[in-house]
């Protein structure tokens, strides 16, 4: 192993991997100095292409791995490593769920200083490959052709994919039909240097009880020809409902706020927990449904229910959290910033005949002092946080309610960690915590923690 300072950009060296980066990259260190690679595993030897050296650490490309870990899964496209779609997918699921148990607690030890904190076993999915009921996938030119599929990490490179390994197999055929009719109508995709053509992206939902589907076609213009509508909705007779989002912008977000509908119903239906949910096209709506049931009994079980309970279900979105608890309670108080989320909310409490869960449209750190101050007293919070984590006042107000437990839904463990030690420091404890494996095949983790007020 030669010495960092005799390091080279494109210059290949041999070396052991010691571990898994959060974001599972494997990492060789020479002379101390980490280099961070992508397909390779804790445990193997592997030859390496430096591609590019910074100060405090490194990265580099696999070119062969010379003794290879027992924990590797075999087989694997390697298109879903080098687009992220499956950046875990070379590791066997088994090691997946290890290794994202070890990401929580190394976070809980690293930003909260809880170094022995007895974090559960990951629960893992009975199913762990084509779980997704959502999809949103670039259009781009390719080699003249109209092309549909994911970006190369890192880059706008389009790699075309037609199957996406992690999505609903259902998802896939709508996405290679559509993908198809563009062509056969001509329709142009968009390029992000020239600003020119007009297919930005396809968004598809399916529900995953219900069957039914949504297709989202982004375009910068606001019409698409009628007869190619018309040819997708005879294809797919479950193909409830077809939208044109306008997007004219140029920064990197998907959708914008301009919805078209084109043809069918304005929202499409699935059940999670026994309740039903109406799925708008902008709704938050968890992408693994099954595993998503699995993560909400946690955090009802975490809870301790009573019928005497008055439940704040922060982050509501479309009611998912509280409305399948709602029959279990006295009552529901819910809030969400997107104001079509708390029109389904609404929705989806008369569709369940719901009558004592109530939503409010704005931010949780506002809508929470509104609502102490009017004298609602709630017994359990709820808490499903963007990644960002909690804003500081919302820990205040939730701390002054005096709630018995706060039940916290994470997508990030490392903002997680950071409000368990403020919460903390406002008389709560961390009692339970338990990784949940929403998304199989990636480093993303989700868990779910209970705070109890000492």
């Amino acid at each position: 192993m030669k010495a960092m300072n005799e390091l080279k950009k494109n210059m290949a060296i041999e070396g052991e991997v010691t571990g898994l980066t959060h974001e599972g990259q494997g990492v060789v260190k020479v002379d101390g100095y980490p280099l961070f690679v992508d397909n390779a595993l804790p445990g193997e030897r592997v030859e390496v292409r430096i591609t590019k050296l910074g100060k405090h650490f490194g990265f580099g490309r696999n070119l062969r791995i010379i003794e290879s870990s027992d924990d590797r899964e075999t087989g694997l496209n390697i298109d879903y490593l080098r687009t992220g779609i499956a950046d875990l997918g070379h590791l066997k699921y088994p090691a997946q769920l290890t290794f994202k148990r070890l990401q929580v607690s190394e976070n809980l030890r690293k930003v909260a200083g809880k170094a022995n904190f007895p974090v559960m076993k990951t629960l893992g999915a009975d199913e762990p490959l084509h779980y997704r009921n959502k999809a949103s996938v670039p259009v781009r030119r390719v080699g003249g052709l109209l092309e549909t599929g994911f970006f190369r990490k890192h880059s706008h490179q389009l790699v075309p994919i037609e199957d996406f390994y992690i999505q609903e197999p259902r998802i896939d055929e709508l996405i290679a039909y559509v993908r198809d009719a563009m062509r056969d109508f001509g329709l142009s995709a968009f390029d992000e240097e020239s600003r020119r053509g007009l297919v930005r992206n396809l968004v598809v939902r399916r529900g995953h009880y219900s069957g039914e589907l949504m297709l989202i076609i982004v375009d910068m213009n606001d019409k698409l020809p009628e007869a190619m509508i018309e040819q997708i909705k005879t294809a797919f007779p479950d193909l409830e409902s077809i939208y044109l989002n306008i997007n004219k912008s140029t920064g990197n977000a998907i959708l914008s706020q301009d919805f078209k509908l084109l043809a069918g119903k304005k929202t499409i239906t699935d059940s999670m927990l026994d309740k039903s949910f109406e799925i708008g096209p902008a709704s938050f709506y968890q992408v693994n449904t099954a595993q998503a049931e699995k993560l909400y009994q946690t955090a009802y079980d975490f809870a301790e229910l009573k019928e005497s309970d008055t439940i704040i279900d922060a982050y509501s979105g479309i009611g998912t959290v509280g409305l399948a608890i709602a029959d279990r309670v006295k009552a529901v108080y819910g809030m969400e910033v997107v104001e079509d989320a708390v029109f389904n909310a609404k929705n989806n409490a008369k569709l369940n005949n719901i009558e004592n869960a109530h939503y409010e449209l704005g931010k949780a750190e506002e809508v929470m002092p509104k609502w102490l101050e009017a004298g609602i007293k709630p017994d359990v919070i709820f808490v499903d946080p963007p990644r960002k984590g909690l804003d500081e006042s919302f820990i205040e107000a939730s701390s002054q309610t005096q709630a018995r437990n706060i039940v916290y839904i994470s997508c990030n463990p490392s903002t997680f960690a950071r409000d368990v030690k403020r919460f903390e420091e406002r008389g709560y404890e961390l009692e339970k915590l338990r990784p949940v494996d929403l998304f199989p095949q990636t480093h993303h983790v989700e868990c779910v923690g209970l705070l109890r007020k000492k």
